[in-house]
Parts: C-alpha cells; sequence; structure tokens
C-alpha cells in the first residue's frame, strides 16, 4: 500500500502577531502580495486586506494592485526585549531617568509604565518618601522593592514575556478606581502626526487606560524613538503634556511639539 503524506499544519495566530510578521515582510521585501500571505497565514483574503487596510490607516504600508507596499521614511521599528533594550542608549535613560524621579514629590501617586526607561526611574526612587507607585512592569515592581517609603502597587494580568509586563482585562480593571497625579509613560515610536505607539495590541490598550486616570502624562524616551512608528496607536500626541528626552530629538520633532504646546525637558547626551 502506498503512503501518503500531508504538509504540516501551520501554527494558528492571532491578529496583532499576524500583523506583525507581515510588517517584517513588508521591511525585508519592501512588498507583499494578498494571495501569498493569504497562503502563508491560512486564512483568507479578505482578512488579509483588511490587515493591509488597518497598517495603511496607521500609515505602514500603501496598498497597491494584489497586495501592498512599504511607507517609503516610515520603516516601523522593531520590538526588542527588555534585557536587549536594556543594554541601548543606558547613559541617556538614566539622565531622563533622574530628571523624572525629580519631579515625584511626597503625597504624590504615580504610574511607571512597564519599559527600562521606568525602570531607571524606580531604581532612582529608593529614597523617596510618602509615595504611591503602581506599574505594570515586573523588572519595575523588582527595582521598588527596597523603596521603603513606596507603597507599591501592580496591575496584575497576565504576564507579556518579551516586555516583563502584565496585560489585560484584569490589568485594567485594577485601574478603574483609582485617581493618579503623574503618569510615566515608555513608548516603542513616537511621531508627530500619527501619535505615541507600541508593538503590542494589548499593551497598547493598558496604556490608554493608564492616561485616562492620570492627572499629568509625562512621556519618557530617548530621542531614538522620534519619527518611529509602531504597530497600535496609544494616543495623540496633542495628549501629552510633557516629554523628558536628550538634546539628540530631531529639530524638526522639538520645535513641533513646542508649537503643540507640549513642555519638552531635556537632559544633556
Amino acid at each position: 500500500m502506498a503512503s501518503t503524506s500531508s504538509s504540516p499544519e501551520k501554527r494558528t495566530i492571532g491578529t496583532s502577531e499576524r500583523r506583525e510578521q507581515i510588517i517584517q515582510r513588508l521591511r525585508q521585501q519592501g512588498s507583499v502580495q494578498v494571495n501569498d500571505l493569504s497562503a502563508l497565514f491560512g486564512v483568507s483574503t479578505v482578512t488579509i486586506r483588511n490587515d493591509l487596510a488597518f497598517l495603511e490607516k496607521q500609515g505602514i504600508a500603501v496598498r497597491a494592485y494584489g497586495g501592498a507596499l512599504i511607507c517609503d521614511g516610515n520603516t516601523p521599528a522593531t520590538e526588542h526585549s527588555v534585557e536587549d533594550k536594556s543594554a541601548l542608549n543606558t547613559g541617556l535613560k538614566r539622565g531622563i531617568a533622574l530628571a523624572a524621579a525629580e519631579m515625584i514629590k511626597p503625597g504624590h501617586r504615580v504610574i511607571l509604565d512597564s519599559g527600562t526607561t521606568t525602570y531607571e526611574i524606580a531604581r532612582m526612587m529608593k529614597h523617596h518618601q510618602e509615595v504611591i507607585a503602581m506599574t505594570n512592569g515586573m523588572n519595575v515592581a523588582n527595582a521598588l522593592f527596597d523603596a521603603e517609603g513606596v507603597e507599591l502597587l501592580m496591575t496584575g494580568g497576565h504576564l507579556r514575556r518579551q516586555s516583563q509586563s502584565f496585560y489585560g482585562d484584569q490589568a485594567e480593571q485594577s485601574l478603574q478606581n483609582y485617581h493618579f497625579d503623574i503618569l510615566f509613560l515608555g513608548v516603542d515610536a513616537i511621531d508627530l502626526e500619527r501619535g505615541v505607539s507600541t508593538h503590542n495590541e494589548d499593551e497598547a490598550r493598558l496604556n490608554r487606560r493608564m492616561c485616562e486616570v492620570a492627572e499629568r502624562i509625562i512621556v519618557v524616551t530617548d530621542s531614538s524613538k522620534f519619527n518611529r512608528l509602531s504597530l497600535h496607536k496609544i494616543i495623540d500626541t496633542q495628549r501629552i503634556d510633557m516629554i523628558i528626552t536628550d538634546e539628540g530629538i530631531p529639530a524638526e520633532s522639538l520645535h513641533g511639539l513646542q508649537k503643540s504646546g507640549i513642555d519638552v525637558l531635556l537632559v544633556k547626551q
């Protein structure tokens, strides 16, 4: 009897991961085809067209006949692990973190978003007193362990190991009964026209909830994140109250932020 063979089944992936993989193919090839992506991911051409429409709306791709092209000059930022991020621009992040930590006074209630810059802020809060801090970052919480004058709250939720952050309904619901003075928001990308964005849909949703319960939104980011795009938008740039960054910020970005009435605090490189 002749034996038969079958190709291995495709692994089912979520919408967010599929779109990230489409972005990677756009970056590598410059263009993609609907039929090719449909076969690759085992989904309908309608689903792929919806993905490409979403990427076009985000300014990442331009749809063309039968597929899409990547937007020139708008290559989306690539997500690195927390370990990799920790090794990038460490000196700048610590300068930004010091400026942020000095803004936190006794009696303040703050949110520290997950991330390596907010981790550095947490490290500098060891001697702070009478502060309440909530975070969704496991590394941030660990950094606050020895800060005896800081009451630490965790969002809880599902752990995303890539970013060492918690997300999901539990994390979002944990914020609803609180009001905070300041949110220190770390970002993967920031563009004046398209806003602040990040790689993960669930993290973006949680970040938006954080913005809703904070009196002031302060973005902490080194200058390499400007004029970049990630897949999932958090908020419009105009909703930011302050940005703490370094002197390497592009001149057009600095002028655009100041023109929009956003305070910009620059730390030396």
